[in-house]
């Protein structure tokens, strides 16, 4: 039922916070005549509520029409001026609305606001017909904090990767994906989760006393409800539906947008984010220059920075930066993504539970690909750079095999099929490409989320050093079939490992399968083609150490790599346990150490956690490098000293090899295009090809790789040379 208050108008008591009139005055007679005159009124009938700028000419009565005042009203310098953007040009001042306890900016543009309270305007705010636009005092623009008084269940919680609640976060206007990442993931340390509460909640008074926010150059127009919102500078919102209790970021530098029919509740969109087309996001974050689009839901969850989604459906889910997801189709929920992901249209991931409670979830690492139409059950978890082709995995996954595909069995077989090191077999273009095509997509102006785009990095190094040991292990577990006499020389199961290992080595060509019943619950996996991926990872690895020491020479500015060289690595710490930290690669041991600095008070803000990041990030180099060092000395199974000349030639060539096939390879998949008879047949003739698809030969990718390949292997050889014993 509606509350009605009479007001007496004869007794009408305003009070104005004082740091508001500094440089204000109250309004002459003659200013309140020609304001009456053009049908303005106020709650107080003497106006003594209204305060104008009171500089000389700064400000014109006519410039007002039609409006009602009520509460306090300050006004910035008023003149007649136009504002324009795009093809909407309007005068400013304030015509046909009803503002209540505003404070405006110079030269607004007020215009058809019904309901207009509680805001505070900055310069040249274009407000064009809108019909409520308030603010409560208790407002936390999409942030996890309280106010005094209110109660816990109050606080917005978003719950990512987990429907049960069990891994929520708390918003915050600076949070990025790395943050959310590891407040979800640690949840054992009770000490940890309630100093990240007080963390958000620092600078947070609790007083009752929060207002609507438009920075400079703001437009808002056509729009219905805009509640509890903060918008930043140079934000356009164009025929919103619904924008309440929410945070909209933005800069000159990197301007967002909210476009038709949008809804938007309890959340915090990144700094040159877009949202259009009825899109609908409740309790959520957007990192920087995401978009959503097309109809897409986006519910209890957060976006990392640089990803698309349009038209599709994600709940309670934390995905890290470069997701795309496009298709009306797919659907996500309770999922970690972390990133560099694309999910296909009919694709639904964590369809259903295997459990009598909603508590499933599942872990894909960067450069998760499930393909068309496939569907998972929880609890799933799939290694980095994971290929999933189309079909219905009805039971669990663990595929720990990172750039594998991933198939389904055939007549009738349950087992799933793994192809370890898939992409570097048959698709090497797609992982050369990577990271050449995120760092152009990456728009971002201010990049607080480091990111590492590219697929060879400590992360995916170490889960290859895994899936190595691995593959060894079940090779031994049939080694009995593939050489009786070896396995029956090995007494303990260390010589046995070791057997294997040495089989592999010296059988190329050896053609068998390996059963991993790790891999898919009750019925296991069938490895394919283990030995061309063992060599294949181990080909990888020794590029990415050489790489990695290649690119340490350079930027130390050392021709070649030397013993002091070496040396002064060795005096480096050695992290072998990397984790995806919200898109940047960081060692779990610097994890633990954030972990330390922020229970005892060392950090005490999130800045502090974000300034941690940028430390880390400015070590990653040298920690890489140590890493890579460690790593080459792993495969040769000796230190660097003892490498002899025969060893540096063999990695010059293994690494030349791998540097020459990823040009190759990407060369050989583009000309497929462009030569394959089925890709072809749809045009009249070659010239028409050309026209739609453009010519091999401008490929601006494929000449700036052969560019790099040729001096990297240059380089290459120059660097290890330097260091083979005279």
């Amino acid at each position: 039922m509606l509350k009605i208050t009479y007001i007496d108008r004869n007794t009408v008591h305003i009070s104005v916070p004082a740091e508001l009139t500094v440089g204000k005055r109250h309004l002459t007679a003659q200013e309140i005549n020609i304001l009456e005159h053009n049908l303005n009124s106020s709650e107080d009938p003497l106006w003594q509520n209204v305060y104008v700028d009171a500089a000389q000419g700064s400000f014109d009565p006519s410039l007002i029409q039609e409006s009602v005042f009520s509460g306090f009203i300050v006004l910035g310098s008023l003149r007649p001026a136009r504002l324009k953007y795009h093809d909407l040009e309007l005068e400013t001042g304030i015509y046909r609305s009803k503002l209540t306890n505003v404070v405006t900016g110079d030269d607004d543009v007020i215009r058809n606001v019904y309901y207009l309270e509680n805001y505070r305007l900055g310069d040249r705010v274009l407000l064009f017909n809108i019909q409520e636009m308030s603010c409560t005092n208790h407002s936390k623009f999409g942030t996890g904090i309280l106010k005094h008084g209110e109660p816990e269940e109050n606080r917005i919680w978003i719950s990512v990767g987990n429907e049960n609640g069990g891994r929520s976060v708390l918003p915050f206007e600076s949070m990025i994906s790395a943050d959310a990442y590891l407040w979800s993931r640690y949840r054992d340390d009770k000490e940890l989760m309630q100093r990240l509460i007080e963390l958000t909640e620092k600078g947070n008074d609790g007083e009752l006393n929060t207002y609507g926010v438009v920075g400079n150059d703001a437009v808002i127009k056509n729009t219905t409800l805009l509640k509890d919102a903060k918008v930043g500078a140079c934000a356009y919102i164009k025929g919103a539906f619904k924008l309440k209790n929410i945070t909209i970021l933005s800069s000159e530098e990197e301007e967002s947008q909210i476009g038709e029919g949008v809804e938007l509740v309890n959340g915090i969109m990144g700094y040159g984010s877009h949202v259009f087309y009825q899109s609908v996001a409740v309790r959520f974050v957007l990192g920087r220059n995401c978009q959503l689009k097309y109809g897409a839901r986006l519910l209890n969850s957060i976006l990392g920075d640089n990803s698309t989604v349009s038209c599709c459906e994600i709940l309670n889910n934390l995905i890290f930066p470069f997701h795309e997801q496009h298709h009306n189709s797919s659907f996500l929920i309770a999922s970690t993504v972390m990133g560099q992901s694309n999910i296909a249209a009919g694709a639904t991931i964590g369809s259903n539970h295997n459990s009598r409670s909603p508590d499933g979830e599942i872990l894909a690492k960067r450069g998760f690909w499930p393909g068309l139409c496939s569907d998972f059950k929880h609890n799933c978890k799939f290694a980095s750079f994971v290929l999933v082709a189309k079909g219905s995995y009805q039971h669990e996954l663990d595929i720990p095999y990172p750039f594998a595909l991933v198939t389904m069995g055939e007549n009738g077989d349950q087992c799933v099929r793994i192809i370890p090191a898939w992409w570097f077999m048959y698709n090497m273009f797609a992982i050369v490409r990577n990271k050449y095509k995120f760092q152009t997509r990456d728009k971002r102006v201010v990049k607080v989320q480091h990111i590492e785009t590219d697929p060879l990095a400590p992360d995916t190094m170490q889960e290859i050093m895994s899936s190595l040991d691995r593959i060894i292990y079940l090779t031994s577990l049939i080694l009995p079939n593939l050489d009786k006499a070896a396995a029956e020389s090995a007494g303990t199961p260390a010589e046995l490992y070791q057997k294997a290992k040495d089989f592999l080595h010296q059988n190329p060509d050896a053609d068998f399968t390996l059963f991993d019943p790790q891999c898919q619950k009750k019925y296991g996996a069938m490895i394919f083609k283990p030995v061309r991926a063992y060599k294949m990872y181990r080909k990888i690895v020794k590029f990415f150490c050489a790489r990695t020491l290649v690119e340490y020479c350079t930027k130390i500015e050392q021709e070649t790599l030397t013993h002091e060289v070496i040396e002064s690595l060795r005096e480096l710490p050695l992290y072998t346990s990397w984790l995806n930290v919200g898109g940047q690669i960081i060692p779990e041991e610097k994890v633990q150490e954030l972990f330390t600095c922020i229970k005892d008070g060392t950090i005490t803000g999130w800045n502090g956690v974000h300034e941690f990041y940028d430390s880390c990030e400015l070590s990653y180099s040298r920690y890489k490098t140590r890493y890579a060092l460690y790593l080459l000395e792993q495969l040769y199974s000796c230190p660097i000293e003892q490498f002899t000349n025969d060893i540096y030639q063999d990695i010059i060539d293994d690494v030349t090899i791998v540097s020459s096939s990823m040009y190759t390879a990407s060369i050989s998949s583009r000309e497929k295009d462009y030569t394959d008879y089925f890709r072809k047949m749809t045009y009249r003739n070659t010239d028409e090809m050309t026209a739609v698809l453009g010519s091999l030969n401008d490929n601006t990718f494929l000449h700036q790789l052969h560019a790099d390949t040729e001096m990297f292997n240059d380089r290459l050889r120059t660097v290890f040379n330097g260091i083979c014993k005279k």
